[in-house]
């Protein structure tokens, strides 16, 4: 552990053979109380990419204005918010957002109720917000083939540390709004979600990262999902088992996965697709409170670098280049931020992508625009 550890550090400081992206970074805000989530999304139809801040300790749910960041509130009233999507459902060229609030790690809890935003006359002012749903511990809210997605945290009848339940897994339909099941065949905690055309039919796939491993719910024509083992992730015993977040990247023509295993954990790790399996190989297990994980083309040289958020420890981002089979660490920040969130995106329209983080005990909107 120690000798990987060594390498990691090394690899940073000696010269290295990648060109590591070289980033500015501005504090956009540092009162979020509890942040959780940021999201880029062009909100108010201009063609920029603005921020949506979720913090978890807030009512207000915030959004920062591109290009000079203003800051506006896009919703109030909203409790123990824990995450929010954007789609537009109207067609207006303007997004709706789902919005999962009154949330407890605790099922017994957790109201885990789901709320709809939709803007009035000026997009400035706070939006309306209707109740769609009460879900117990809903916890992530993805879209996919024009659903939304909510991914809860656990079963209802789920109790810590062991979490024995089935966690369901379901999808809205908007103008309909019914709860649609998707899967209830996950174990444990499930914290990663991700969206990807797994299988190249044209249609986007759900991936879900819990205590049972990384599976991907296959969408079908007519609306069924069949639902396939993708790696058993970290081997180590339940608890401890299985991963965390997800995020999928290629190497030019080569896909693989990227994930923080265990849940809040602290090893980033990448599998590597060999024939039928997926070989699991541990780029760096020095993380303290892993939490996000992104893939993007950071340089330019047609490889997706991994960009990784923790919050503990000497918390931060990093970033990890894949050179010869090996994945070098470039450290992008420590201890300005507890990154519970990242999102990587064009946000100067340099045709560059740029990292945006929220802070959980740092309180904190970051953006590290490059060079």
């Amino acid at each position: 552990m120690r000798i990987l550890l060594s390498l990691l550090v090394l690899a940073a400081i000696a010269p290295a053979q990648t060109r590591f992206a070289q980033f500015h970074s501005r504090v956009l805000a540092e009162d979020l109380a509890g942040g959780y989530q940021v999201v880029a999304v062009d909100v108010n139809k201009d063609g920029k990419l603005d921020l949506v801040a979720l913090a978890s300790g807030m009512t207000e749910l915030l959004w920062f204005e591109a290009p000079n960041w203003d800051r506006r509130v896009l919703a109030t009233g909203l409790k123990r918010m824990i995450n929010t999507w954007p789609l537009d459902t109207d067609g207006d060229g303007i997004p709706e957002f789902l919005v999962a609030h009154a949330f407890e790690n605790e099922a017994a809890r957790s109201v885990g109720i789901v709320s709809l935003l939709t803007h009035g006359p000026d997009i400035r002012q706070p939006w309306t917000l209707r109740e769609i749903d009460r879900l117990t511990t809903s916890h992530r809210i993805r879209v996919a083939n024009g659903l939304f997605i909510n991914a809860p945290l656990t079963g209802a009848s789920a109790v810590a540390p062991e979490y024995r339940d089935h966690t369901p897994l379901v999808a809205y339909r908007p103008g309909d709004w019914h709860r649609q099941l998707i899967t209830g065949a996950d174990e444990g905690v499930v914290h990663g979600l991700f969206i990807h055309d797994w299988n190249r039919d044209g249609r986007e796939d759900v991936l879900t990262a819990s205590f049972r491993g990384i599976h991907v719910n296959l969408a079908q024509p007519g609306g069924a999902w069949t639902r396939e083992k993708i790696t058993d992730g970290d081997p180590a015993p339940w608890p401890k088992s299985g991963s965390s977040d997800i995020a999928v990247g290629t190497l030019g023509r080569e896909r693989y996965l990227a994930a923080i295993e265990p849940w809040h954990g602290n090893q980033i790790v990448v599998y590597r697709q060999k024939q039928a399996a997926w070989s699991r190989v541990v780029a760096d297990d020095s993380l303290v409170d892993g939490h996000t994980i992104f893939t993007a083309d950071l340089n330019g040289d047609g490889k997706q670098e991994i960009v990784a958020g923790f919050r503990g420890g000497s918390r931060g981002v990093y970033i990890y280049y894949e050179e010869g089979g090996r994945w070098i660490r470039q450290v992008v920040s420590e201890g300005a931020v507890a990154a519970a969130a990242c999102t990587v995106a064009d946000l100067n329209n340099d045709r560059r992508p740029d990292i945006a983080c929220i802070g959980s005990a740092t309180r904190n909107l970051m953006l590290y625009t490059q060079k």
